[in-house]
């Protein structure tokens, strides 16, 4: 129990989520509470529209959270500062930024940006964690390209090497696989494994890809309109919860493969 608690980097604590107005808050999920620790890889899954956005939104105080509490490395979210908050979690969106026209390196160095002076000067460590991210997503090749001239499937390492140069132990990604192909798709998601193993990162992303996230994730959360559901996927296999993902006389879970299908 000791170890968990001092691995445990994020927690949520009654928290709930949606959308304030003075009609009334619009609420899409109430009385979450969940630790995410460190090392793990945590794949966020529900169908279009039930809310992975806006709990990832919510998480990374892009989005303020209607009640309860955001922990992260022991301070409250909502308490820290944008800068505080930019050297503890970095966060990787689906929105196409307005920085393609930069090279691949300069787009990665704009990850150090918490970290530089207001100068913006990088120093000798900043320049080794942005080496360190470009070798560990394989771009070297790609540095000198503007942005405009590469894949989605390139670009999207390039988002998560700069998120790894921001060297935060909370990485969230929403949907980083959209657009692109089967292997592409695997081969983010695999790379997400292996930072996640090996830089000891936190990394909590959303996915359509189930299959796939549940041979790659320590953890999963399942969203649906009544409920968040966070285990091990082995867990929530046998407690039944991907099958309340989709409506069963369209979509049949297997729960001896992990694997969902057409029914006919």
């Amino acid at each position: 129990m000791a170890s968990e608690i001092s691995n445990t980097v994020l927690t949520a604590e009654n928290l709930s989520i949606g959308y304030p107005s003075k009609k009334g808050d619009t609420v899409i999920a109430e009385g979450l509470n969940f630790a995410l620790r460190k090392g793990e890889l945590i794949g966020l899954v529900g169908s279009n529209g039930i809310g992975k956005s806006t709990l990832l939104r919510t998480l990374s105080a892009t989005q303020p959270a209607l009640k309860g509490d955001i922990i992260l490395n022991g301070s409250t979210i909502s308490e820290t500062t944008s800068l505080q908050r930019a050297t503890q979690l970095s966060l990787v969106l689906t929105e196409a930024p307005a920085s393609k026209n930069l090279t691949v390196l300069e787009l990665i160095s704009l990850g150090r940006q918490p970290h530089t002076s207001w100068m913006g000067r990088l120093t000798s460590l900043d320049i080794a964690k942005i080496n360190e991210a470009i070798e560990a997503t394989d771009v070297a090749k790609l540095k000198h390209k503007n942005c405009y001239e590469l894949s989605d499937g390139q670009l999207q390492r390039v988002y998560i090497a700069r998120a790894l140069a921001q060297d935060t132990p909370v990485i969230i990604l929403d949907e980083p696989t959209t657009h692109l192909d089967l292997y592409h798709r695997a081969y983010i998601l695999k790379l997400l494994k292996k930072l996640a193993v090996e830089k000891q990162k936190t990394i909590l992303f959303s996915t359509h890809e189930i299959d796939i996230a549940i041979q790659l994730a320590d953890t999963m959360m399942v969203m649906t309109k009544k409920s968040v559901a966070i285990d091990e996927p082995c867990k929530l296999i046998e407690q039944g919860k991907f099958d309340a993902l989709f409506p069963p006389e369209t979509i049949h879970f297997d729960k001896n493969t992990g694997r969902f299908s057409v029914k006919n």
